[in-house]
Parts: structure tokens; C-alpha cells; sequence
């Protein structure tokens, strides 16, 4: 038997329960973590044992895949440092927040004459930064963030925390698959720009207009906007540095992004109110 400190590489075992495992809800086996998501809980994330097949393992995977819920293939091991109860080869944990159809926001919106500004955020995968960003979105007018079902960060109590309540406030959809999010948006009017390094145009130039339908997308800490997403971009727009580091965190890079968003709409009247505050 493998020691509990052991680790392995690649899809086989992961290590130790996290610390922002630890700071969520745990649920396990099979029936229970089923019928948490036919009560309607949202899960964030779903532990299957690596070849666990029978009746009951394939009917959480199909009712997973049907909520767009992460599955991760694990052995035995990792099941085993999450909890040393009967797990039953399953291992939940209930999201921190209540995710919502994009379909649906994008609609109302412009149901109510409302130009969308939403944030599409690819691979950002740390838990602080993914806070941050939020409180950012939630004070400059955003009204959705769009993340990807897999590989960004777990919304957490680090991440409410770091929001400062904001993910409580600004809605979240979990999408399968960002191209096709991104292609369903430009069908739908909304312009999608890019922020990256990767271009000469800056966002001082003023060459995008933010005031109509428009998302933003930020890319991961380590390499950015995955370049299928950018090349669908309709506009890429790097922000103007005058110092030796070459780079910005990513989430203040996107609150200076959503700044010149904000001030455009306001310049044309797209909100009516504005509030101020010491910062905190």
C-alpha cells in the first residue's frame, strides 16, 4: 500500500486533500452525491474512482454530465486522503455559489433594452485572483462572469472572502466549452475582446467601443488567453506599461480593463447611479 504522503504524476494520484478542498462541502458515495444533484444542490466538483463502472456509477456520470458538473477519474488513493469513510468510489463537493444560464441573463438583458458587458475569464486558476476579479466585476458594472467547467478556479470561502461578497451578487455561468460560448455571443451581437500582450492596439487608442454588447476575456496567469479563444476575438487590446516589469496581476489588469469599459457606459448614460467608497 502506498504511503499517504506518497504522490504521483499525471491522471493517477494527486496528493492530499487541498487546503481549498478542505473549505468546502463534502459528499460522499455514489447514492447520496446522486441524489444531492436530483434535490437540485450544485456540485463543483465530482472524484470518481478510475475504472468504477456499474449501474449506479453510470447514472451519476450521465446526471453530472447533464448539469455540467466536473468529473475527475481518480484511483483509490486520493478518494482515500479525502475522506476515510465509505466513500463508495465517489467523492463530491457542493459549490459555494448557485451557477447561472448565460442563455438566459444574455436574453433578459437585452429584453430590457440593457447592453450586456460581461467577463469571460479562461483558465484563471487561482482562488485569490479569481476573488478579486469578481469584487472588481461587481463594482464596475459587470453582469455576469463566464468561466469554463474545468480548469479554472474552485469558488471557495477563500473566493467569496476575497470578493467581498461579490460572487454572492454578480451571476456565474459555468460553461462546457468556451469556444462554442464565444461563438453563441458573436451570433448574438455581443463583440468579444481580447486582453493581451499580443497585439499593438492599447486601450488608451480608444479603438473599442464598450458602450454596445460586449465581453471581455482574461486569460490564465501563466500563458494568457488560449490562442483558439483570441483568434475569434473581434478586438485584442493590451494595457500601456512604462515600467521594467513587462506584466500585470491578472486581476488588476482586469479592473483597469473594466474601468475604461465603465467610464465609456457612463459618458453615455448606461447607468444611471454611482456609488463611492474608501477602498477596503
Amino acid at each position: 500500500m502506498e504511503s499517504r504522503n506518497n504522490k504521483f504524476v499525471g491522471n493517477r494520484y494527486s496528493g492530499p486533500r487541498t487546503p481549498k478542498e478542505d473549505k468546502m462541502e463534502m459528499i460522499f458515495g455514489l447514492r447520496p452525491i446522486i441524489e444531492a444533484m436530483l434535490a437540485g444542490k450544485v456540485l463543483e466538483k465530482i472524484f470518481v474512482q478510475k475504472g468504477a463502472r456499474n449501474p449506479t456509477v453510470d447514472e451519476l456520470l450521465e446526471l453530472a454530465k447533464k448539469a455540467d458538473v466536473p468529473v475527475v477519474t481518480v484511483p483509490i488513493e486520493k478518494l482515500n486522503n479525502l475522506t476515510r469513510k465509505n466513500h463508495q468510489g465517489a467523492v463530491a463537493f457542493l459549490s459555494a455559489i448557485t451557477y447561472s444560464p448565460l442563455h438566459e441573463i444574455v436574453t433578459a438583458l437585452f429584453e430590457k433594452g440593457k447592453s450586456p458587458l460581461l467577463l469571460i475569464l479562461d483558465r484563471i486558476t487561482d482562488v485569490r485572483n479569481f476573488g478579486s476579479i469578481a469584487r472588481n466585476a461587481e463594482c464596475m458594472g459587470v453582469d455576469a462572469i463566464v468561466i469554463p467547467s474545468k480548469g479554472g478556479a474552485q469558488i471557495n470561502a477563500d473566493a467569496i472572502k476575497t470578493s467581498a461578497g461579490a460572487l454572492h451578487l454578480v451571476p456565474v455561468c459555468r460553461e462546457p466549452n468556451l469556444k462554442d460560448t464565444i461563438n453563441y455571443l458573436q451570433d448574438y451581437g455581443v463583440q468579444i475582446v481580447a486582453c493581451t500582450e499580443k497585439t499593438e492596439h492599447n486601450l488608451t487608442d480608444n479603438a473599442v467601443d464598450f458602450v454596445g454588447p460586449t465581453a471581455i476575456i482574461m486569460g490564465s496567469e501563466e500563458d494568457g488567453i488560449s490562442p483558439e479563444y483570441l483568434k475569434r476575438a473581434d478586438a485584442k487590446l493590451r494595457i500601456p506599461l512604462l515600467g521594467q516589469i513587462g506584466s500585470l496581476n491578472v486581476s488588476v489588469a482586469t479592473g483597469i480593463v473594466l474601468y475604461e469599459a465603465m467610464s465609456q457606459r457612463l459618458k453615455e448614460g448606461g447607468h444611471t447611479s454611482l456609488s463611492t467608497s474608501e477602498p477596503r
